[in-house]
């Protein structure tokens, strides 16, 4: 196991106490992160229907497809009896769902009464929820009020262990070498699949010291005019003088994640890009230079925007999030947006994406850095230069 029986104990209990206030006899997990978080059990499974069945009371239960449930022991702690497989014929059925027969199971293991005094907290936002999955519980025991537990594990992994720390730390390792590596590759001639095929590489090779493992979202990178848009990949054309290039990557460590963005530009920037990338620079410069424990979320936003504004620009996206264990599609936990609306309030071991991104109308600007909370102030997990890079051949 990656972490200590007592930690997961912890996590375990922080949860119920969670539960507990919000009314709840039971949970239902279907973020691959969170029973992960809970259990350690950690595969390529989450194509198909899996979940965690975990009370307020007794022990956990988690089901999974029958060829992935039988090898779980080897990442997950729960005791073999715990990790119950649901048979082949269930598999992509039109008129049956492996969870028709997970709630056949909870009857037989007698969990069904003592939930029912309370309600059953469901993951209604969950990547791998699906409506189907969610009418089969609903059809199959009636009897259980079924609520959306708003992300309550997702929440309990917002405060690091030490140990969870360390682990970020490392993929951070694996994140400056990917970066590096684009910043080597990146070239007028080049084709950008090429230079992804190097960034992939390196994301999974990581260092001698720290292996690589996959990340939840591929390097992103809009180039020239399309820019001007965050989340696209990559394509087989070749990089053009002139060109800006955004690259958004991420190391990842035994599932725990630090994203890192960079910019380039192919030669001489505009003016405009120039006045853009300075006041992202200057505003994230700004920013983590006043995080510390105690500070509002919607501070950081403040500092960021009076940056922007002097210099006659608003960013209308979020500022941020909070990071850390994920499986794709997201490495991001659902939890705390560093935008004005969040109440949230700094504390140490929080862990965050800060994006100084500028997307604006035939180019784009990003400079992300990942921070840890520290008991004084903040730790940046990487030391990339932050700056718009400068290709001149």
């Amino acid at each position: 196991m990656d972490f200590s029986t007592e930690e997961y104990a912890e996590r375990l209990a922080a949860t119920r106490r969670r539960m507990a206030e919000q009314g709840l006899s039971a949970l239902l997990i279907a973020d691959p992160a969170n029973i992960n978080y809970l259990t350690g059990y950690n595969a390529w499974s989450f194509y198909t229907p899996q979940i965690l069945f975990v009370p307020a009371v007794g022990d956990m239960i988690f089901f999974a497809r029958e060829m992935d449930a039988r090898p779980g022991f080897r990442t997950s702690w729960l005791p073999l009896e715990n990790i119950i497989g649901y048979p082949e014929r269930y598999i992509h059925r039109p008129h049956i769902h492996p969870f028709d027969w997970v709630s056949f199971m909870l009857r037989e293991r007698a969990v069904i009464a003592p939930a029912a005094s309370g309600y059953i907290g469901l993951e209604m936002d969950a990547h791998f929820l699906s409506p189907k999955g969610y009418r089969a519980f609903v059809n199959a025991i009636p009897e259980w009020d079924f609520v959306d537990c708003f992300e309550l594990v997702n929440w309990v992994r917002l405060i690091k262990s030490p140990a969870e720390i360390e682990l970020m730390r490392k993929a951070a390792v694996v994140a400056s070498a990917a970066m590096s590596v684009a910043l080597d590759t990146i070239r007028v001639g080049a084709r950008q699949c090429d230079v992804v095929a190097a960034v992939s590489q390196a994301q999974i090779a990581g260092t001698p010291d720290v292996g690589g493992d996959y990340p939840a979202i591929v390097p992103m990178m809009p180039t020239g005019e399309a820019s001007d848009a965050p989340h696209l990949t990559w394509t087989e054309d070749r990089f053009e003088a002139g060109q800006a290039v955004v690259l958004e990557l991420a190391g990842a460590y035994k599932r725990y994640h630090t994203p890192l963005a960079r910019s380039v530009i192919l030669g001489e920037p505009s003016e405009e890009l120039v006045r853009v990338s300075s006041a992202a620079d200057e505003g994230i410069n700004a920013v983590m230079d006043a995080i510390q424990p105690g500070v509002p979320i919607r501070e950081l936003v403040r500092i960021w925007n009076s940056v922007l504004w002097a210099h006659g620009l608003e960013k209308p996206s979020r500022l941020g999030y909070s990071i850390g264990l994920g499986y794709p599609p997201d490495w991001g936990e659902r939890t705390v947006s560093i935008r004005s609306e969040d109440d949230t309030v700094l504390e140490e071991n929080m862990t965050f994406h800060l994006i100084g991104g500028m997307w604006m109308k035939g180019y784009g600007y990003e400079l992300s850095e990942p921070f840890r909370v520290s008991a004084t102030g903040v730790e940046p997990f990487t030391s990339f230069p932050r700056r718009l890079t400068q290709i001149r051949s």
